[in-house]
């Protein structure tokens, strides 16, 4: 699916007549646009739907409007939200294929599957592999879906950030806990570093957003201290001078843009799977 980007003529017509839904009701770059641009390259037909261009603005009950739109036959619903659970939830209550593009706190399924595809080109294996992901993981769906994602493929995985921003008994997880980057990124095949979400805080967890990209920020100087063929990955968006340096975002090392191409080929693949095979059926 990769290789049908490079083409002059970027389409495919797997998913011809099949029709794919976005609903984003939180803000969205990457994942809103790949989704879509996914669709379209495997020809289907994609329709966008956000919060304000929906009738919740008119009240109209979440589940309400999935019966509605489901009641069109689309073939996918691909559904954003900023409560946990709700692509779960909607699940319970239409037929139609859901596919969780971040749902609260709690998890991103197909970022993770990016990540550890761009990882596995740059490594060729996952197996053994040391990552250390850094930042606000207490609101960071990326985060979850990474841990069961690299648990389950055999990796090593360490979590740095502020103490405020590390969930209790989150070692359970199976992964380690650190609160110093800097002794921390040594040895690691890959770091990624999380966008401070400052939406998502119900409380002040930080004395100052200088302490924090003191403590936290990925920069030259610290990266010194890494293997020569490090990773450097985030999700997205970047708050730049915060989480990561410039120099470092612009170096060799960083695959910040190799997850978003990946991020379009493992959409496709995903759609393939819920809807492709049903296509050659047909044929």
């Amino acid at each position: 699916f990769k290789e049908i980007s490079t083409r002059p003529i970027k389409k495919v017509p797997t998913l011809r007549g099949k029709t794919v839904i976005n609903l984003f009701f939180e803000p969205s770059t990457r994942t809103r646009t790949s989704f879509e641009i996914a669709g379209k390259r495997l020809s289907a037909d994609v329709i966008n739907i956000s919060e304000y261009s929906s009738s919740s603005v008119k009240g109209e009950n979440l589940i309400d409007t999935a019966l509605n739109l489901e009641a069109m036959h689309p073939d996918i619903m691909v559904v954003r939200h900023s409560l946990s659970g709700i692509p779960e939830m909607l699940s319970q209550f239409i037929e139609c294929p859901i596919i969780n593009a971040g749902d609260g706190y709690h998890e991103h399924p197909t970022q993770a599957l990016l990540d550890l595809q761009t990882i596995r080109e740059a490594k060729g294996t996952l197996m053994g592999l040391n990552v250390v992901i850094v930042g606000d993981i207490a609101h960071s769906r990326v985060v979850r879906s990474n841990i069961y994602a690299m648990k389950t493929m055999g990796m090593h995985v360490k979590l740095i950030g502020p103490p405020t921003m590390i969930p209790l008994g989150i070692e359970k997880m199976g992964v380690s806990v650190s609160y110093n980057l800097e002794d921390s990124i040594k040895g690691m095949d890959v770091i990624m570093m999380l966008r401070l979400q400052k939406e998502r805080q119900s409380k002040y967890l930080l004395s100052s957003i200088r302490e924090y990209s003191n403590l936290y920020c990925l920069t030259s100087k610290l990266l010194e201290k890494a293997k020569d063929d490090v990773l450097i990955f985030h999700p997205g968006p970047v708050n730049r001078g915060i989480e990561i340096s410039l120099d470092v975002m612009k170096s060799e090392r960083s695959f910040i843009l190799t997850q978003v191409t990946n991020g379009v080929a493992i959409r496709m693949a995903l759609m393939y799977l819920l809807l492709g095979n049903k296509n050659d059926n047909n044929n």
